[in-house]
């Protein structure tokens, strides 16, 4: 049976109201309650520093200290309460190095520290709004919920709207995050269900959302 367009858009509004309003228990296990461990926590685990792996969240995790440490009342802070309910899409090293060779117009990737540097540069305030465009508040959306959510638009703690789209063979479906620039490729989640089983969870991402159309 073929399903019709406006079928189509009814299905993914649904969803999109189902994710933003329902409680994060809908989207957790449904035998046990979930945990209040912090996406903080998980982030902060993780000792090594700038190194050279592109593949975990040393600039992230600078970033949300930075932030936290001038601004001790930001939003941001939500990310270190376990016991509310978030979804966050965390750009690894990598997102952020090609972010800042993208800002610099060079073709060269920075190091972790050099890119961490030139992220602050924008300014505590900047670094804060990229990082709330990170962050869906009120809902814990795990990789089954988000792959129901095609066409969904989901409302960021920074007050603005991404998009999720879902694409590929149905044995392989993947997920890119539609966000404010129209002039780069959009982000694609390369890891799901960081901190699982917990009220706040993470799906990684390979590049940093732009909450801005940048030139």
């Amino acid at each position: 049976m073929r399903i019709t367009r406006a079928a189509a858009v009814a299905t993914a509004a649904i969803v999109a109201s189902a994710l933003t309003a329902a409680p994060a228990s809908a989207h957790g296990s449904k035998t046990k309650p979930l945990g209040t461990r912090s996406l903080a926590a998980v982030l902060t685990a993780d000792k090594s520093g700038f190194d050279r792996n592109g593949y975990d969240y040393d600039i992230l995790t600078a970033a949300v200290q930075a932030v936290l440490k001038a601004k001790p009342a930001s939003p941001v802070k939500v990310l270190a309460d376990g016991k509310t309910p978030v979804t966050a899409f965390i750009p690894n090293d990598l997102a952020f190095r090609r972010l800042v060779a993208d800002i610099q117009h060079s073709k060269r990737l920075p190091a972790e520290k050099a890119a961490f540097t030139a992220v602050a540069g924008l300014g505590i305030n900047t670094v804060e709004s990229v990082l709330l465009y990170h962050v869906i508040p009120g809902s814990t959306i795990d990789r089954k919920a988000a792959l129901k959510a095609d066409g969904a638009k989901l409302k960021t703690a920074a007050g603005s709207t991404i998009k999720v789209d879902v694409y590929g063979p149905r044995w392989h479906k993947r997920i890119a995050l539609i966000d404010a620039d129209r002039n780069d490729r959009n982000p694609r989640i390369n890891r799901f269900d960081v901190n699982k089983g917990n009220k706040q969870i993470a799906h990684g991402i390979d590049r940093v959302l732009r909450p801005i159309n940048l030139p």
